[in-house]
């Protein structure tokens, strides 16, 4: 086990007997290190879900900090833990002190009651319907911060490995244009794209990095659950049908998946 995850576990009494959790904890760690959180700073996290990088936040900004976490989904979502199982779980633990769930929120009607050190957003934004939705956000964001720490997959193949789970995320994105869902991918953005949301919103980008994510889990997740609705595109358009059949050809050629990486943007203005 990772030294970081491990002195977690040991010292909240969080994810001992959840081996999963603690493969995604270590790549968490790894993009808060990215952010370069300091002691004492109150962050403000935008669709912190479970709260797989909530807590790192919290670990991060120390007994003297603060992190807010808003979902606009309420406690009833998600799997195998509901939000609201997942959260209380981590508020019982010696973190819950720093942390402020806040679910069924929307941040554009949120206000803040205190002074905001950073924004940040942890692979989320492909959940977000369409574009103009994610850029009013940065526009709202610019009147509550000075920084912006955002976490998405790369699209970025690295690895022949990591190409399974690009043409998973492609045909869940096709699946989320042609048959209405709810899934957890919505729109895939880009880098570039993320910047030019940012940019409008008056932040300059000060650095990207790419942050290791081959060992998680979500590629192999998302190839199983892309090959469950193949045949769903019955419903889509013939073109569409014919290129998620070509993807899913493709996806399947390997026997084993690791995860894309993830590209980490640090904004300021």
């Amino acid at each position: 086990m990772h030294t970081k995850v491990q002195s977690f576990i040991d010292t909240y009494g969080l994810f001992q007997d959840d081996p999963i959790q603690q493969i995604q904890l270590q790549h968490r760690f790894s993009l808060v290190e990215a952010f370069a959180i300091q002691p004492g700073m109150t962050v403000l996290e935008i669709g912190c879900g479970q709260g797989d990088t909530t807590v790192a936040l919290a670990d991060a900004v120390g007994p003297n900090g603060h992190v807010i976490a808003l979902d606009i989904a309420d406690g009833d979502y998600g799997a195998p833990f509901t939000l609201a199982q997942a959260h209380k779980r981590i508020q019982t633990s010696s973190l819950g002190d720093r942390i402020d769930f806040q679910l069924n929120t929307d941040f554009l009607d949120w206000v803040s009651p205190v002074h905001i050190d950073a924004i940040v957003l942890s692979h989320c934004s492909w959940y977000f319907q369409d574009a103009a939705l994610l850029a009013t956000y940065f526009q709202k964001m610019n009147a509550l911060t000075k920084r912006i720490y955002f976490a998405e997959w790369s699209m970025q193949i690295d690895d022949i490995a990591q190409r399974g789970h690009f043409y998973a995320v492609s045909i869940l994105a096709l699946y989320s244009a042609f048959i209405e869902n709810d899934g957890n991918i919505q729109h895939v953005f880009s880098a570039s794209q993320i910047e030019q949301f940012a940019r409008d919103a008056h932040f300059t980008l000060r650095e990207r990095k790419i942050v290791d994510a081959h060992y998680l889990q979500d590629g192999e997740w998302e190839k199983a659950y892309a090959n469950e609705l193949v045949s769903d595109f019955t419903k889509a358009p013939h073109a569409i049908q014919a290129l998620v059949s070509t993807y899913a050809e493709a996806m399947n050629q390997d026997d084993h998946t690791t995860s894309l990486n993830s590209v980490v943007l640090l904004f300021e203005r």
